[in-house]
């Protein structure tokens, strides 16, 4: 049969599918709808990133048993830790990249400026700043892996054993010399302060991408992305507050 389709210049159902599917794929990727659908869709998982990330790491606040038994739990499954590092950071940079993709396209649309500026009364300073804001979290993310993930600013971070627990990497004290430093506490809060202003405006653009946002619910999706931003900064800002205070020592 295959050979019969051939002869006639044929080809299977199955390449035609593959073929129309891949053909859509890429319109689609390189059309502005689908930059918006690949921004709201690692967004969303950048998100519940950030949520799962603070909660793990708010364990500081019971003690060094709890987060230095969530440290070994996650070390102890490298096949799933180091892909799920690695998928995190493609969607960061794909995110940032689709977003700069987007910015230069808007501009290309509209190349003449108008004769007089006017103040942007419709767009919020977070929607202004997002993409400047997206960069600064981003060299944050490079900072943050390279000073408690891999020990490149600081050595000795690698070293910190549990007394209780050879075995055991002490996570906690780790977090509290590194929180110690006032320098990298302040860098620590206001990017968490960017990364609030950030989640604040595309959380709610990243239902309206997805089609998700209509006049009926659209003040119910404001409030929850001001809200779950701000929940995101206290509790994320409150680690290095706690250490610098001596509340966590």
């Amino acid at each position: 049969m295959t050979r019969t389709l051939k002869g006639i210049g044929l080809r299977p159902c199955g390449a035609w599918f593959d073929e129309f599917s891949m053909h859509n794929l890429t319109r689609l990727f390189r059309s502005s709808l689908g930059k918006k659908y690949i921004m709201a869709i690692s967004g969303l998982l950048l998100f519940g990133f950030v949520v799962m990330h603070m909660l793990g790491n708010l364990q500081i606040f019971l003690g060094p048993e709890p987060i230095n038994a969530y440290a070994k739990f996650l070390k102890s499954n490298l096949e799933l830790l180091w892909p799920a590092r690695i998928g995190l950071l493609a969607l960061a940079i794909l995110h940032i990249t689709t977003a700069a993709q987007l910015v230069i396209e808007n501009r290309a649309a509209r190349p003449e400026r108008y004769g007089h500026t006017r103040p942007p009364v419709a767009t919020s300073f977070a929607s202004r700043t997002i993409a400047i804001s997206g960069l600064i979290i981003f060299a944050f993310i490079v900072y943050h892996l390279l000073h408690f993930t891999f020990g490149v600013t600081d050595p000795n971070f690698l070293t910190l054993k549990d007394p209780t627990d050879p075995l055991r990497h002490d996570v906690y004290r780790m977090m509290v010399l590194g929180f110690s430093n006032v320098w990298v506490s302040l860098f620590y809060i206001i990017a968490m302060g960017l990364l609030c202003l950030h989640l604040g405006h595309g959380v709610g653009s990243l239902f309206q991408s997805l089609g998700l946002r209509n006049k009926t619910y659209v003040r119910l999706i404001h409030r929850f992305s001001k809200a779950a931003a701000l929940v995101i900064f206290i509790g994320n800002a409150s680690m290095p507050i706690a250490v610098l205070t001596g509340i966590v020592k």
